[in-house]
C-alpha cells in the first residue's frame, strides 16, 4: 500500500519578497548580540495561586449562600432567659456597702472637734545631717580605697625581741 505525500509548497520568488529599507538592511547587517543589554523580566500581571482561587471560590459560593437565603425555611423558636439571682451573702454584703457609702455621704463635718497636730517624727536638723554625711564619705573611702597608690616601705624594729641565748644569760645570772 503506497500513499501519496503531498508535495511541499514552492519558495516564493525573489521578486515576490518584500523590500527592506537599505539603512534597516546595514544595521541588520551589522547587528552584534554582544551588544544588548543583560535585563532581568519582571511579570507585572502576577496569576493567582490554587490557593488564591480555592479562597475566592469559597467566598463567592459563602456570599451567595447569603444572596439567596430563603427565610422561609427558618424555624420559629423561643428565648429562655435564665437570671441568676442573688443569694442571701450577696445581698447583705451589697447592704452594708450601702450603708457605708450613705454614711460617708451624709457625714456632718461640724460635729468634728479641732485638734492640734504633733509631730512624734521630727525631722533630722542640719548638724546630724553632716555628721551622716562625714560618716558615709569615710565608710566610702575606706570602701573605694586603692592600695596601686601606695608605696613599698621597709619596716625597721627599733625595739627587737631578745634572742634564744640573750634570754639563757639572764635566767642564769
Amino acid at each position: 500500500m503506497s500513499c501519496t505525500v503531498p508535495a511541499a509548497p514552492a519558495p516564493p520568488a525573489l521578486k515576490d519578497l518584500p523590500k527592506v529599507a537599505d539603512d534597516l538592511k546595514t544595521q541588520l547587517e551589522g547587528f552584534k548580540p554582544s551588544n544588548l543589554k543583560n535585563a532581568d523580566t519582571q511579570e507585572k500581571v502576577v496569576l493567582p495561586s490554587a490557593e488564591d482561587v480555592a479562597q475566592e471560590r469559597t467566598h463567592n459560593a459563602l456570599m451567595d449562600g447569603v444572596e439567596n437565603f430563603q427565610t422561609s425555611k427558618l424555624k420559629r423558636t423561643d428565648t429562655k432567659e435564665k437570671i441568676v439571682l442573688p443569694n442571701a451573702q450577696d445581698v447583705a454584703a451589697e447592704k452594708t456597702e450601702k450603708a457605708l457609702i450613705e454614711g460617708i455621704e451624709r457625714f456632718d463635718t461640724s460635729k468634728l472637734k479641732h485638734t492640734l497636730t504633733q509631730e512624734k517624727n521630727p525631722l533630722p536638723d542640719k548638724e546630724v545631717i553632716e555628721q551622716e554625711k562625714g560618716q558615709k564619705n569615710l565608710i566610702s573611702g575606706i570602701e573605694n580605697f586603692d592600695n596601686s597608690k601606695l608605696k613599698h616601705a621597709e619596716t625597721l624594729e627599733k625595739n627587737p625581741l631578745p634572742t634564744k641565748e640573750i634570754i639563757d644569760q639572764e635566767k642564769s645570772a
